[in-house]
């Protein structure tokens, strides 16, 4: 997209503009020599490395895009019906990581990121049925060179908002031209319904700034059991075409 920045960017604004909190985390993240650097350039070393850094999440996502796709158009091709709706990936941006990493506390060292913060590059997995997210989670369980570090199974036991999805964090290779390096993806995966609810649910959240009436709250827990109850209705009603 036009005007969009690469991965690692960093805004060359003023540096009066610069929050003091940031600075000491770019600080730290610029190495020791940091201190004696003038801050365009201390700007400019922590820019290098987030770029480096957020290139190998961008790889790690591709990898598993392409799973995903090649799962895909297996089951396109083998089925009449496939478990793959929509496919969506994201990319932490270095505000929202840096964000993240105060809200943590996690120290301004980019292995410590890397160990404590598993959802700077996700994917989200769209599906018709309940079924089916279970089916494609299985299949990506089976990739013998994707590493299951967490699994989070929001649909057997829903967050207390009502919030249900399937969570899975795995570690992918990704094959550089010096080295090679492992990163955590996190992927989604969730039916229709459970993606437009929590889509809902989200804008909320943002609209209120994370502070939701509580009527609208408990309205929102009501149609996230309704929710549940169509992704059970649907499923039903495909048992019975199928018999």
């Amino acid at each position: 997209m036009s005007g969009e920045r690469a991965p690692g960017a960093v805004s060359s604004a003023p540096r009066q503009g610069i929050d003091p909190q940031a600075m000491e985390f770019l600080r730290r993240l610029a190495g020791p020599d940091a201190e004696q650097l003038d801050t365009e350039t201390m700007l400019r070393r922590m820019q290098g490395r987030m770029r480096s850094f957020l290139l190998e999440y961008k790889f790690a996502l591709d990898e598993v895009s392409t799973k995903v796709g090649i799962l895909r158009e297996q089951f396109d091709a083998a089925h009449e019906h496939s478990p793959i709706e929509h496919v969506k990936t994201r990319l932490k941006s270095v505000e929202s990581l840096m964000a993240k990493i105060a809200l943590r506390g996690v120290p301004a060292d980019l292995t410590q990121i890397r160990e404590q913060i598993f959802d700077i590059a996700g994917l989200r997995v769209t599906s018709p049925y309940v079924a089916d997210v279970h089916l494609v989670a299985d299949a990506l369980r089976r990739q013998e060179d994707l590493t299951v570090l967490q699994e989070k199974d929001y649909i057997a036991a829903p967050k207390p908002n009502g919030y249900r999805s399937l969570h899975l964090i795995v570690r992918v290779p990704v094959f550089l031209a010096e080295k090679t390096v492992h990163v955590p993806v996190e992927i989604q995966l969730r039916t229709i319904a459970m993606d437009f609810w929590s889509s809902t649910e989200h804008s909320l959240r943002y609209k209120f700034d994370g502070d939701v009436p509580e009527q609208h709250s408990r309205r929102m827990s009501q149609i996230a059991e309704t929710t549940r109850e169509l992704d059970e209705q649907m499923a039903e009603l495909r048992r019975v075409l199928a018999s």
